[in-house]
């Protein structure tokens, strides 16, 4: 297997605390530095709460690939904002379901994509697990270049894991989903879940977050965050906390991140 790409490695820049890096520290991954570290720290310090949503977001993610691939009979997945691979990754869960399934990953950051290359493999021979980087403010592009490997006449899951809060403008964020959703066929699903400012400690490790040189965060109310399904329908129980939504555990309790799963009709 090829190395990493010298050109990309370059970028990392270790001394800056980085998004992926410091989600990959809080989720208990092993690919961050120092600094990615000392700004996880500073969040956790105003919002201990931190760990657990970036855990129980990996949970929602399972269940929710899960409902798709075993209840919902789908199978093709355009992950948008991929991060760091940590453990029980869209393509893993949804071909440990269903074999033939087809898993696309898009990012936009130089580090994702050297751990992706080397990483985000198909865990079947059926199946078929692809990489596009890209950013999500470009959703035309991902979409075309999404089509090498779905079949966009098919029903497909579209998956904005807990990434939108990096676009500061609702509008935006609501234009972003909407046209890549637009581009999907009847049956189609939208996944999301977002950060929410539903407690004043949440607010307050997003502000450390920024102080210490992370890249600022908007979280959003969970009325924001519905208007992004405008014009699908709404799985059960709609959107909730993420530890709530379809719980393995009964003693589940709420967060500040909201997220809900929906079909396009």
């Amino acid at each position: 297997m090829a190395g990493p790409d010298p050109e990309l490695t370059a970028t990392l820049q270790p001394d800056v605390p980085h998004a992926a890096r410091i989600w990959n520290y809080w989720m208990g991954g092993k690919d961050n530095f120092q600094s990615d570290r000392a700004a996880g720290d500073a969040v956790a310090e105003a919002y201990p709460e931190i760990v657990v949503m970036a855990q129980q977001s990996r949970g929602f993610l399972v269940r929710a690939v899960r409902h798709l691939a075993a209840e919902a009979g789908i199978r093709q997945f355009l992950d948008i904002g991929t991060g760091l691979p940590t453990m029980q990754n869209t393509h893993a869960v949804a071909q440990g379901i269903t074999p033939d399934a087809r898993i696309v990953y898009v990012d936009n950051d130089p580090m994702v994509l050297v751990h992706a290359r080397a990483l985000l493999a198909s865990t079947t021979t059926q199946g078929v697990t692809t990489y596009v980087p890209a950013d999500y403010h470009d959703p035309e592009r991902i979409l075309a270049e999404a089509a090498r490997t779905l079949d966009f006449d098919k029903p497909i899951a579209v998956m904005f894991m807990g990434v939108l809060g990096y676009e500061p403008d609702l509008e935006v964020v609501r234009s972003i989903v909407g046209r890549t959703m637009a581009a999907t066929a009847s049956g189609s699903h939208l996944v999301l879940w977002d950060g929410t400012n539903t407690s004043p400690a949440v607010v307050s490790g997003a502000q450390r977050l920024a102080e210490n040189g992370g890249v600022p965060y908007i979280l959003r109310s969970p009325e924001d965050l519905a208007g992004c399904f405008t014009g699908l329908t709404m799985v059960e129980p709609g959107l909730v906390p993420i530890p709530l939504w379809r719980p393995d555990d009964a003693d589940a309790v709420g967060i500040d991140a909201y997220g809900a799963v929906a079909r396009k009709p």
